[in-house]
């Protein structure tokens, strides 16, 4: 789906009244880092099922999702996380890594920041082997797929955060999309450094030209509640029926000339608040303006950072700022794909070559042109086109650039093996003119007697 797991960004009470538009920017400027310090956090997203029928995984009962993060905790270390005292477990930390729950009962690992992918890899890896005596026992599968294949709406849980009952009510009031992003989709995101207020801002404006070209390229999720969706990434097609106020690639930072923090600032005051929180009660203000808000006010309460703060956590482009960049644009790939993702971006964003070369090869394209294209991209992968350019071809040169920079990174495993192994495979793909989805729905066709079966068999991890 994309982090609504957003408690631990949250600062504490009593919080900082906003007296000065300075303040809004302070929680990226006090973010900024060092180059030397960079890290990359990748995040990843599934849906558990039976293993045997497909049916989604409950949130409570005897096999359901809270006994999975129980065995976790209880297993190997994990720390449990409740949204107030009397309540359920809703996530595990364990260092600086959590295991959260999206609405539907997607379990994402949010995993530890690293300063090379490799580090990256093993903790994805170790977090699947956590997983592996819980699920067998259970008979569960995990499905790592960007929408969920087999589901319908109504046969998901809902998981009993009280900021999800109020998503729950308002976001369908604004699109079409809403419910289906916060239940039936699932990501590979990374999360990425920056060192000054032109560095991040640059990086998120190459970002987000990189995103609806990086989804079509990943795009991994061709099925329709057992059948065939007649989109390479139907996650991508929710994401295209979303609040436009709050998602999106941002066209305030298409403009021409030096963007700055208070550009995003602009464009996140105007999107609709969910809710703020007082003394640990929720209160809603579903659709305020946050501009309204620190104009005017909520009954009778004024805006806090910390307001703010969760404000920004509540806003869904497809590259996202905060203490970090957050690359949101992908689908959920199985574990011999989802590398690719941070492996991408680092290759691009983290050096110096590459970012020129990748800032000059999409230059050329506008926001206009780059939003037409967006729907063939979702249905049709690279074989659609951005302007008159093949995505194909685009795709192409993009890799080949982050493989250079990930070359010139030269970090490489004890056996000699540099970071580029994580873009081998997605190359591949591209050069073949095919993405994840295609592989999945090789020879498959609607009307098979037992396609929801073989649905399954492809996507589980």
């Amino acid at each position: 789906m994309g982090s609504l797991t957003i408690d631990s960004v949250v600062p504490p009470e009593p919080a900082t009244p906003i007296t000065d538009r300075d303040q809004l920017t302070e929680i990226f400027a006090a973010a900024e880092r060092d180059v030397a310090d960079w890290l990359i956090g990748a995040e990843a997203e599934k849906f558990g099922v039976d293993a045997t029928t497909g049916a989604p995984i409950s949130f409570d009962g005897d096999r359901g999702v809270l006994r999975v993060l129980s065995a976790l905790r209880m297993g190997h270390g994990w720390r449990a996380d409740r949204e107030h005292t009397q309540g359920p477990i809703i996530a595990l930390r364990r260092g600086a890594a959590s295991v959260t729950l999206e609405p539907g009962a997607q379990l994402e690992l949010s995993g530890t920041p690293f300063p090379d992918l490799h580090a990256v890899a093993a903790e994805m890896r170790g977090h699947m082997s956590e997983l592996r005596a819980i699920s067998a026992e259970l008979n569960l599968a995990w499905l790592a797929v960007g929408f969920h294949p087999l589901a319908r709406q109504s046969d998901l849980a809902w998981v009993p955060k009280r900021r999800y009952a109020i998503m729950r009510e308002y976001l369908p009031t604004r699109c079409t999309g809403g419910l289906d992003m916060m239940r039936r989709t699932a990501t590979v995101q990374v999360n990425l450094d920056y060192s000054s207020e032109q560095d991040a801002m640059e990086k998120l404006r190459l970002a987000l030209r990189m995103a609806p070209l990086a989804n079509a390229m990943t795009a991994n999720s061709p099925f329709l509640e057992g059948g065939l969706a007649g989109k390479r990434s139907l996650r991508g097609d929710v994401w295209l029926r979303m609040d436009p106020a709050r998602s999106g690639l941002i066209q305030r930072l298409w403009r021409e000339g030096r963007a700055t923090y208070q550009d995003y600032v602009e464009w996140a005051l105007d999107a609709g608040m969910f809710l703020f929180q007082r003394e640990g009660q929720i209160i809603a203000n579903t659709g305020q303006t946050f501009r309204s808000f620190l104009a005017d006010g909520y009954a009778g309460h004024r805006a806090t950072l910390a307001d703010w703060h969760f404000h920004l956590n509540t806003l869904f482009p497809e590259v996202r700022l905060k203490r970090t960049l957050e690359v949101r644009s992908c689908d959920s790939l199985p574990n011999s794909l989802a590398m690719a993702v941070p492996a991408l971006f680092t290759g691009v964003l983290y050096e110096a070559r590459a970012f020129a070369a990748a800032r000059e090869l999409l230059a050329g394209f506008s926001y206009d042109e780059v939003e037409r294209a967006r729907p063939a991209l979702v249905s049709a992968g690279l074989a659609a086109r951005i302007g008159g350019t093949s995505a194909q071809r685009l795709a192409e040169s993009l890799l080949e650039i982050a493989w250079g920079g990930l070359s010139r990174r030269a970090l490489r495993t004890d056996p000699g093996v540099d970071e580029t192994v994580y873009l081998a495979r997605i190359r591949d793909l591209v050069a073949s003119g095919r993405t994840p989805a295609d592989v999945l729905t090789d020879g498959l066709y609607d009307g098979e007697a037992d396609l929801a079966i073989e649905v399954l068999t492809r996507t589980r991890i």
